[in-house]
């Protein structure tokens, strides 16, 4: 199959037309879509984390660090998350299911559940919040879901296994990591094609942009993490971590920074690198709890909030003295961790 996206979504159709066609436009896969406005107001700031082997959500007051309560996806195996920028919904991959969830974060509830694709793998939004990006690591292929109506724009083709996926800052592009093909394939939003594909290294994952607009991802089959130059595409660095590198995310040590904080699983540590991306050094290294994963940063950077899959804890890091703030139980193979603003 072409690297095209396929015509239908060129045209602006729906790519699952049997499928979507059959549905009504209150109901979006097998949970009805609730049609109550949001409540107005402010949403408080929350930590969201994804617990894979229970399938649900842990929802963490980002002030307090206690624990608030937890959501059923009403899926399986609850893997990734995205946030919206106003911090209403949250969306969550469930790759068992092939399903993602829609959660109203007021209510603190799944609304809808949206069928993309054998073993949907991780999620992202579009820069204007308009469009969720899947990744379908079963059938190597990318569905598009508009936000608004939960329905399936389009699919498409990529590499095999993809499971990492980043916007640029200009949106003009898309990067996807293929564990199969040990690359990152770089995708025209415009035309949804596959423009040109960079080896990396084994078995990568995770992707994330960094506010000088650097791509950074991991290679969880191996030891190291990469750096690509958001202009031209290519590699511009590359640093050993240690085994099984899991995520990053970018934060303050004082006044330093912001470092790359990188979670190594096989070594119940995190690792923040400074420097130009083709000069990376080592400037921090905490020891955290069992099994480290998913990490994020509150907007200030200065704290670090970070998932361990085998601990079944989330852990909050001041990055000033590398000290544990709080320790806060969570679900079973917590995954990923995200913070709404």
């Amino acid at each position: 199959m072409s690297r095209m996206i396929q015509a239908c979504l060129a045209t602006g159709f729906v790519l699952h037309m049997a499928a979507c066609s059959a549905l009504e436009p209150s109901k979006i896969g097998s949970y009805a879509l609730k049609q109550e406005a949001t409540p107005s107001g402010s949403i408080p700031q929350r930590i969201y984390v994804a617990n894979e082997s229970s399938n649900d959500i842990s929802v963490i007051d980002a002030n307090t660090f206690q624990s608030i309560g937890t959501i059923p996806s009403k899926n399986h195996s609850t893997h990734d998350l995205a946030v919206s920028r106003d911090g209403r919904r949250v969306y969550a991959s469930n790759l068992a299911s092939g399903r993602v969830s829609v959660i109203d974060t007021a209510k603190q509830e799944t609304i809808a559940s949206i069928y993309t694709g054998d073993r949907c793998h991780v999620v992202t939004l579009s820069n204007d919040d308009s469009q969720l990006w899947v990744a379908n690591i079963g059938e190597n292929t990318i569905s598009i879901v508009d936000t608004t109506t939960f329905r399936i724009l389009g699919t498409i083709p990529v590499g095999k296994g993809p499971t990492g996926l980043a916007f640029s800052h200009d949106g003009r592009f898309a990067f996807v990591s293929s564990q199969g093909e040990k690359t990152v394939g770089v995708i025209d939003t415009a035309s949804h094609q596959v423009i040109k594909t960079i080896p990396v290294g084994a078995n990568p994952h995770f992707l994330v942009v960094s506010r000088d607009g650097h791509v950074w991802g991991v290679n969880t089959g191996e030891n190291d993490i990469y750096v690509l130059d958001p202009e031209n595409h290519e590699k511009v660095g590359t640093f050993t971590v240690g085994d099984k590198p899991q995520q990053i995310t970018f934060a303050y040590k004082g006044t330093q920074g912001p470092l790359a904080y990188v979670t190594v699983g096989s070594q119940n540590k995190i690792i923040g690198l400074s420097g130009d991306p083709g000069n990376l050094k080592v400037a921090d290294e905490i020891a955290v709890g069992e099994g480290p994963n998913g990490i994020w940063s509150n907007p200030e950077g200065t704290r670090l909030f970070v998932a361990h899959d085998k601990g079944n804890e989330i852990r909050v890091i001041d990055t000033g003295t590398g000290q544990t703030l709080a320790t806060v139980p969570v679900g079973r193979k917590p995954i990923r961790v995200v913070v709404s603003r």
